[in-house]
């Protein structure tokens, strides 16, 4: 009965076939599974993989220490003044949360979209996004200034009746990430079941067997397991695909309602999102570029996956672009003389330098990407991705710190500078995001292997010619 609940399982045809040349041809179900449960269960571990780990966490634990000592001496270790009170805190909020975007898409978006590149990147994309997210959601909490008293953000029962104010774009923010954390971790962790049980069946040691047992909850691959799984599993794309443009809509509002000059735009909302996305497709190849080389998983992720990938990204960098090109152009043709000053200001101004950067990267040196011989050189598009992530945080940076710090009262105006605190703190979600892709990697499948099988001609018998 067992052996042919796993024939099941391995010939299910609950996914319609695969286009051509996704996956480099000679794999069967033994090389797939052997190749990529290999990674984790195997007691050789690469040595750049306990490097990267010890140096990324050194930068969390002193994330750990920098959190202690603001919570004892409060913000004002950090740059921040009058009038910009948000500083790396915020610019990085939206960096995060950017990044984490990416994740959703593939997952989602693209299952909805039957989009079979998709499955040799999508398990550690929807990973980048759950510790994303957790770095993003460190930013306005430890911004409060208490901190501890977090939890008022929450509508929680209170005899006083407190509630929160729900007008304010920081309980919006609140909503809509928790919300995005929670579904993302739903879907994540529902796709990894199979392979957990896969895990489970091959493990050596008898720990291995138990954790591994736990977590894939009693699956067995049977008919009525995959049924069950192929319905939950779309259901929770369909709810997952309109946090991707939710969220960072959200996130657009934080400025939009505001009447600052530079925020009070109506194209932040949809340039937001085509922004989170430009800058997660980057992250995506920034970390599936060393993962393939590392691993020798270049038969997984094909260059067919990166050249898509850097499709996407142009695509959506087109879309920012676009949003510059509107920005300015409103800024002259509403006559407003606050916003005139503003785009002057960045193109001139004391932050210029920031201003030009993002603008020759963003509009000009992404168009690189036409090129097929760039698009498919893990090298060269790696360099590009680590140059569109620079000058996306460099974007988050002009809008808030550039329009904050010239306001309406001449006599209030000042620069922004930040200090040792902001910029370790920084270095240590990265350390922090680092890490626990790391983890993720050595002791959890980072490539999907029931849905790369499932890419195999022979995946797609039916199920009443197994029976």
């Amino acid at each position: 009965m067992a052996e042919h609940e796993e024939h099941i399982d391995e010939m299910s045809s609950h996914l319609a076939p695969a286009g051509p040349a996704i996956l480099a041809p000679g794999h069967t179900f033994a090389t797939i599974t052997d190749k990529i449960s290999a990674v984790v269960l195997s007691r050789d571990t690469p040595a750049a993989w306990l490097l990267a780990t010890g140096g990324f966490g050194l930068l969390m634990m002193w994330l750990l220490f920098a959190t202690a000592y603001q919570l004892a001496r409060g913000i004002g270790i950090w740059g921040v003044n009058i009038p910009v009170a948000w500083g790396f805190a915020i610019v990085n909020f939206v960096w995060w949360i950017g990044i984490g975007h990416a994740g959703t898409l593939i997952s989602a978006i693209l299952l909805l979209l039957k989009q079979k590149w998709r499955n040799s990147i999508n398990r550690f994309a929807e990973a980048m996004t759950l510790f994303a997210v957790m770095c993003a959601g460190y930013y306005p909490v430890m911004h409060l200034g208490r901190p501890w008293l977090a939890y008022w953000l929450f509508p929680y029962p209170n005899t006083m009746g407190v509630w929160p104010q729900f007008r304010s774009a920081l309980v919006w923010d609140v909503f809509a990430v928790s919300t995005y954390f929670t579904v993302s971790l739903i879907f994540w962790y529902q796709g990894l079941i199979p392979d957990l049980a896969t895990l489970r069946d091959r493990s050596q040691s008898k720990a291995g067997r138990i954790i591994y047992g736990i977590l894939a909850m009693g699956w067995r691959g049977s008919a009525r397991h995959w049924k069950r799984y192929d319905s939950s599993y779309r259901l929770l794309a369909g709810l997952a695909t309109p946090l991707v443009v939710s969220v960072h809509t959200v996130v657009s509002f934080d400025f939009a309602i505001a009447v600052v000059p530079g925020w009070h735009t109506s194209i932040f909302p949809p340039y937001f999102v085509a922004g989170a996305i430009y800058s997660g497709f980057a992250m995506v190849l920034v970390l599936a570029i060393p993962i393939r080389r590392i691993y020798g998983l270049d038969d997984f992720i094909t260059t067919k996956h990166l050249d898509n990938c850097a499709k996407l990204m142009l695509a959506t960098g087109e879309i920012v672009a676009y949003g510059y090109i509107i920005e300015s152009f409103m800024a002259w043709y509403s006559g407003n003389l606050y916003e005139r000053y503003m785009i002057l200001d960045r193109m001139g101004g004391k932050y210029s330098i920031f201003y030009i950067c993002l603008i020759s990267i963003n509009v000009f040196f992404v168009q690189v990407l036409w090129i097929r011989r760039i698009r498919r050189s893990p090298a060269l598009l790696f360099l590009v991705s680590v140059i569109v992530l620079a000058a996306m945080w460099l974007e988050r940076f002009v809008i808030v710190v550039q329009s904050l710090h010239a306001d309406f009262l001449p006599s209030s105006w000042a620069m922004y500078y930040p200090t040792f605190w902001d910029i370790t703190q920084f270095l240590g979600t990265i350390g922090l995001f680092a890490f626990g892709m790391l983890m993720f990697i050595r002791f959890l499948p980072m490539i999907s292997i029931f849905e790369i099988r499932e890419l195999l001609p022979e995946a797609h018998v039916s199920l009443q010619e197994v029976d």
